[in-house]
């Protein structure tokens, strides 16, 4: 990997959110300790943990509501619409109007859906109100929030879309796990974390690289030595700091990667 792989080199912004919905929570960076979730000896120590959670950006729901499925279809409410309503193709309210105000006229009735039924049981698909658009050559992994605790009755489907061309509603699926209990999602939690990925990483000429190494029999000096450097020398010291992974992690950061 080299410099230039990091950013793009006319200074491109790698990520660019543009909102369909004024009022919506615009995403903001991911942070170290999932929004203060994590134990606090797991924020100092485990720099695995701290840096998968700041990996990427929040991306919040446009608005407060509630959805519930019944084993066979799905309903949602909110503050302004307390009844529950069937979900087929919801818009969100007020985004028909807007949109066709501001787009073109061709364009007019196109805007985004906010919820959708899927055709697999409890599964619907929730809009953020975002448009995501990345460098070339650069897609977003849409994923669950990385080490927070998330409402309870829900789990995101993960994807990767190729956002340097795909200028579309970024979204996802999301399955919904227990019936006849309503599922709440606030603007107050993400509902997504996006990382952004360099489209060389997921193809299969990289992917492809990987193989399976020797057995424990067949152990070198070389995996022996790592082995003793990296986990038997420093479990030996009675009087060794904690976190020392982290603090190399952090110091090899420091280092900027050149090619």
């Amino acid at each position: 990997m080299t410099a230039s792989l990091i950013l793009p080199p006319d200074g491109t912004p790698l990520v660019r959110f543009h909102r369909l919905i004024d009022t919506a929570r615009p995403p903001q960076r991911a942070d170290r300790a999932a929004g203060g979730t994590i134990p606090t000896r797991a924020a100092r120590f485990c720099d695995a943990a701290v840096m998968a959670s700041s990996f990427g950006y929040y991306v919040f729901p446009p608005l407060d509501f509630s959805l519930m499925w019944d084993g066979d279809d799905i309903f949602w409410s909110h503050a302004a619409r307390p009844d529950w309503r069937l979900v087929e193709l919801e818009p969100y309210p007020g985004l028909s109007d807007a949109f066709d105000r501001a787009a073109p006229a061709d364009l007019a009735g196109s805007a985004p859906p906010f919820l959708t039924r899927m055709p697999e049981p409890g599964v619907v698909q929730i809009g953020s109100g975002l448009i995501a658009q990345t460098a070339s050559d650069w897609s977003l992994l849409v994923r669950n929030v990385a080490n927070m605790p998330m409402p309870g009755g829900m789990v995101a489907y993960e994807g990767i879309v190729e956002t340097d061309r795909w200028f579309g509603p970024l979204f996802s699926n999301f399955r919904l796990t227990r019936t006849h209990v309503p599922v709440h999602i606030s603007t107050r939690l993400p509902l997504l974390q996006v990382q952004p990925l360099p489209r060389l990483l997921y193809t299969d000429d990289v992917l492809d690289t990987a193989e399976n190494g020797c057995s424990l029999a067949e152990f070198g000096s070389a995996e022996w030595e790592g082995y003793r450097r990296t986990i038997a020398l420093p479990n030996r010291d009675p009087e060794r700091a904690l976190g020392g992974y982290a603090v190399a992690a952090r110091k090899r950061r420091r280092c900027p990667v050149v090619g």
